[in-house]
């Protein structure tokens, strides 16, 4: 078997990765942006919630999260699949840290803009989402970037609760053949690749949303 025929072989694992990626991404959009606009509300209530949320997320262990909602859920007789509490870990997580990310865009959007918009007439769901919300996403990119390469780099814990994705044929590959300095460097070779390419997406997103006026000289 060449180094060819073991990438070709892992390669079908590919699939599963970037699909829990994809996954994982969209949750912890809709998990992030969800919390940064409830932090907009002034309620003490509210802003507890918000506050306890991202503290435990972002100090919870990914894999202990995943495992206590794949092993430790069926015990009060609550089943979920594989692949939904891989994705729920992840866009658990990284929702929390994408929550942080958004507020602090959201609060570098220029006050006076604001002022305009209510000058205009606006109500504050239209200035939330034709002043504020285009702008933030700007900001957020490179933040956002960051935190995907991350939820990226996590996705090899999938193995352990037997989603077939690259590391997991990594694994029975080298118990298979023996071969496993050949095996994990293809396993780190096809990781960057999928890491590439998601980092040429959104670095062409970066420049296609930049605001005018900031961009690098």
């Amino acid at each position: 078997m060449t180094f060819g025929n073991i990438l070709i072989i892992l390669a079908e694992g590919a699939g599963y990765t970037v699909l829990v990626t994809l996954a994982s991404i969209s949750a912890g959009l809709a998990v992030g942006l969800s919390l940064a606009v409830f932090s907009t509300l002034r309620w003490k209530a509210v802003r507890l919630f918000l506050a306890a949320y991202t503290y435990v997320f972002r100090g919870i262990p990914v894999l202990v999260l995943l495992f206590i909602l794949f092993f430790g859920l069926p015990g009060i007789g609550i089943r979920i699949s594989p692949f939904v509490s891989m994705v729920a870990t992840l866009g658990l997580v990284s929702g929390a840290y994408l929550a942080e990310v958004f507020r602090g865009a959201m609060a570098a959007v220029d006050g006076d803009e604001i002022l305009a918009a209510e000058a205009t007439g606006l109500n504050r769901w239209e200035i939330f989402f034709y002043i504020i919300m285009p702008q933030m996403f700007r900001m957020s990119i490179p933040g956002m970037i960051n935190e995907f390469t991350s939820v990226l780099k996590y996705t090899p814990f999938a193995y352990t609760v037997g989603i077939p994705e690259i590391m997991k044929e990594a694994m029975s590959l080298a118990a298979l053949t023996l071969r496993g300095l050949e095996i994990y460097l293809a396993v780190g070779i096809l990781y960057f690749l999928i890491y590439k390419l998601f980092v040429m997406f959104f670095m062409t997103l970066e420049k296609r949303f930049r605001i005018p006026g900031l961009a690098s000289k």
